[in-house]
């Protein structure tokens, strides 16, 4: 994550954001300055205060809970993939590398960060893996055992992750969090991509993206318990156009996977509530 580059992006939406936080020149010599002082891992708290401080006690109380919401989310990640690397020995196959679940681990430890700086006090006590159940109460009893069952899961959470962002977009018009919640959206996005090749190198018939499965029902986890993750995903209609219907040879299938749906914040707690404690 570029945090200049995020602060360029805020200013685009919000063109007043240095004003906030004080005159530009010396804001950035202030964050240069910062940034010598602090480690990497610690700047997206470092660059969460400085949200806090910008939007302070102006911040709509539905931006704060679009955050608590989507914090609980990252936290459900974080702790799914940490334990993973540190406490399920014999998870991973021999020969198979560690190297992209500790990667995706270590990008939800930062998006945590990031959501808890950006809330401040309202970000409450940090939630601990015992918080979760990523058995679902049994209907994943060997997801810390079966490689290819964690994995499904996996799939299911970051395409939870990525309609949940989408969802949530409206609720932030206005607000330069928009832009933050978007970074954050787009490498969920290559997280799910990522987790689906990988499943796909294992034999299972997935693709990069939703696609439509048996019988017209977009659920290619292959886990009916998580079959609302693809609620309403089997559409070929945008924008009150039928896809299907505007050139010849355009296929469902194709449309469907042309286009990734939001999920409501009710459906998303209605799959999170699965594995929430």
């Amino acid at each position: 994550m570029n945090i200049v580059n995020i602060l360029e992006e805020i200013e685009k939406v919000d063109g007043e954001i240095y004003e906030r936080l004080n005159p530009r020149r010396s804001a950035m010599k202030d964050f240069y300055n910062m940034g010598k002082k602090v480690a990497l891992a610690a700047m997206p708290l470092a660059l969460g205060s400085m949200f806090t401080k910008a939007y302070g006690q102006s911040t709509p109380a539905k931006v704060t809970n679009v955050l608590k919401f989507a914090l609980t989310l990252e936290y459900l990640e974080y702790h799914f993939y940490n334990h993973a690397v540190e406490a399920a020995p014999g998870l991973i196959p021999a020969g198979l590398p560690l190297g992209a679940i500790k990667t995706i681990r270590d990008h939800e430890k930062a998006h945590v960060a990031l959501l808890r700086g950006a809330l401040g006090a309202d970000a409450g006590d940090a939630l601990p893996y015992t918080a979760f159940d990523f058995t679902a109460g049994g209907a994943f009893a060997d997801v810390y055992t079966n490689y290819d069952t964690f994995l499904a899961v996996a799939q299911a959470f970051e395409d939870t992750g990525v309609r949940a962002y989408k969802g949530q977009a409206t609720e932030l018009m206005g607000s330069g969090v928009l832009t933050v919640a978007l970074q954050i959206h787009s490498v969920e996005a290559r997280h799910a991509a990522h987790i689906r090749t990988m499943r796909a190198g294992r034999g299972a018939k997935i693709k990069p993206w939703i696609s439509l499965g048996a019988g017209g029902v977009a659920n290619d986890t292959g886990i009916g318990a998580v079959d609302p993750v693809y609620a309403g995903e089997n559409t070929d209609m945008q924008a009150g156009v039928t896809i299907t219907g505007i050139a010849s040879g355009v296929t469902k299938a194709a449309a469907v996977e042309s286009f990734d749906e939001p999920l409501a914040k009710a459906d998303v707690l209605t799959i999170a509530g699965l594995f929430i404690k």
